[in-house]
């Protein structure tokens, strides 16, 4: 019998150097400056504002994770880096690791305690407002938020548009639309659709000025309300995109139902978002999404593709599928 090996444990048990060393890179917008110029160490060194005791650790560090490249004394951004944490370009999706290094981080130390209380472990424990109501409350966090939502989601939103039998259907709507990435995407894969977002009133700005910048403000529309609150709006397709994880069991149900209720007979309702699966052995981002949800929620929960088909079942859905998006990502389709 072979020897058992430590080397596992050790890499995931100090996993937490290497997603600080991104992170703070990140924050220090290093990999923004290289998009401009590549630089040798002390150049660059003193473009960030770093102490050289540290700096050339620091950058050897990111060169051994493959997050940059060292050539002829001087460092570049690798292919990737270049194209996702460049803040000048499109592409750009450094904004969900910019909240993971200045939120997430410091609450994940917590999850010892949340695991014990079933307590989120964010910013309610002072008293201050669920993250939600925090980011709502101040447009320009609302703004970055949505728009870190667009740059995580548009590998999936892209095979969403690109994949699903879209020629049955005609109007649309994507419920929880943020900036609106999913419906723009849908819309601009197939120019028959018309579409509609529907979110808090404080999105509606962002929502059409991001519709309008890709040519669609004739074919895609606001509706502003609350997915808690109100019915759904009516129409051929309903999609939820990263909205169910963050809630209760109770609740997803009345979503599944509220979204039943919106559609035409033969609709079809989209859920995705980084599906475990049903043996709950392989996916471990979806399976870490879901402590996340504990860490930021009172009773959000990722969950398996035949859980959610059983929801949309329970609801009236007549037929249910599992079809695998990109990365961790799944959809899960109802059709009524």
């Amino acid at each position: 019998m072979e020897q058992p090996q430590p080397d596992h444990i050790m890499q995931v048990g100090l996993g937490f150097w290497a997603s600080k060393t991104l992170l703070s890179a990140v924050e220090m917008e290093l990999f923004t400056e290289l998009a401009k110029q590549p630089a040798d160490l002390e150049t660059l060194q003193r473009r960030l504002g770093l102490h050289q005791r540290s700096a050339r650790d620091f950058f050897d560090a990111l060169v051994a994770l493959k997050f940059l490249e060292r050539r002829d004394g001087r460092y570049y951004n690798t292919p990737s880096t270049d194209f996702f944490l460049d803040k000048g370009k499109p592409s750009y999706i450094g904004g969900i690791l910019e909240m993971a290094n200045r939120r997430l981080y410091p609450f994940w130390s917590y999850l010892t305690t949340a695991l014990r209380t079933g307590l989120p472990q964010n910013e309610v424990k002072g008293g201050n407002p669920d993250v939600f109501a925090a980011i709502y409350a101040e447009p320009a966090q609302l703004r970055e938020f949505l728009k870190s939502m667009s740059g995580i989601s548009r590998a999936a939103n892209l095979a969403i548009a690109g994949g699903f039998p879209w020629s049955k259907y005609h109007n649309v709507v994507d419920v929880g639309t943020a900036q609106g990435d999913l419906i723009v995407q849908v819309a601009l894969a197939n120019p028959y659709i018309e579409g509609i977002g529907f979110d808090l009133p404080e999105v509606q700005p962002i929502f059409e000025e991001f519709v309008e910048a890709n040519g669609l403000s004739g074919r895609v529309k606001f509706t502003p309300g609350s997915f808690m609150d109100q019915p759904l709006p009516k129409g051929d397709v309903v999609m939820m995109g990263h909205i169910l994880h963050d809630w209760s069991l109770e609740i997803k149900r009345m979503l599944v139902h509220k979204a039943y209720e919106a559609l035409v007979d033969g609709g079809a309702y989209i859920v995705y978002e980084s599906i475990i699966d049903d043996d709950r052995l392989v996916n471990a981002f979806g399976l870490l999404m879901s402590l996340n949800m504990l860490i930021e929620t009172p009773g959000g929960f990722d969950y398996t593709g035949a859980d959610c088909s059983e929801w949309m079942k329970q609801a009236g859905f007549r037929e249910t599928r599992v079809e695998h998006l990109v990365g961790p990502d799944s959809m899960v389709i109802g059709i009524k």
